[in-house]
């Protein structure tokens, strides 16, 4: 069972960024399509975007444009860049593979866009 880490949240301010990684735990992690989840407080967990093993990308409506999803097969890892970040942003941000797999969610890391 594949388990992630995320790590790179942190506290901004509207309008700026942060980038955020995810590792991996699988050697076969090339040939599966990963997404990045957020889940706001009282919120239920949302796709933010996902890339598949080819690289193709799809974003949710409210980041596209703001948003990049990259990943590095080398290191097991893929990436979420956030650019213009907005309160709206606000939540735990999660990797999982897409679909997910309810086993597979890890901690999260927190996100959070005030002044």
């Amino acid at each position: 069972q594949v388990q992630f880490v995320e790590s790179g949240g942190g506290l901004v301010q509207p309008g700026g960024s942060l980038r955020l990684s995810c590792a991996a735990s699988r050697s076969d992690f090339s040939i599966i399509a990963i997404g990045w989840y957020r889940q706001a407080p009282g919120k239920q967990r949302d796709l933010v975007a996902l890339i598949t093993r080819d690289d193709r990308t799809n974003y949710a409506g409210d980041v596209e444009g703001r948003f990049t999803i990259s990943r590095d097969n080398a290191k097991n890892t893929v990436y979420l860049q956030m650019n213009t970040l907005k309160p709206e942003d606000t939540a735990v941000y999660y990797c999982n593979t897409y679909p997910f797999r309810s086993r597979s969610w890890g901690q999260g890391t927190q996100v959070t866009v005030s002044s």
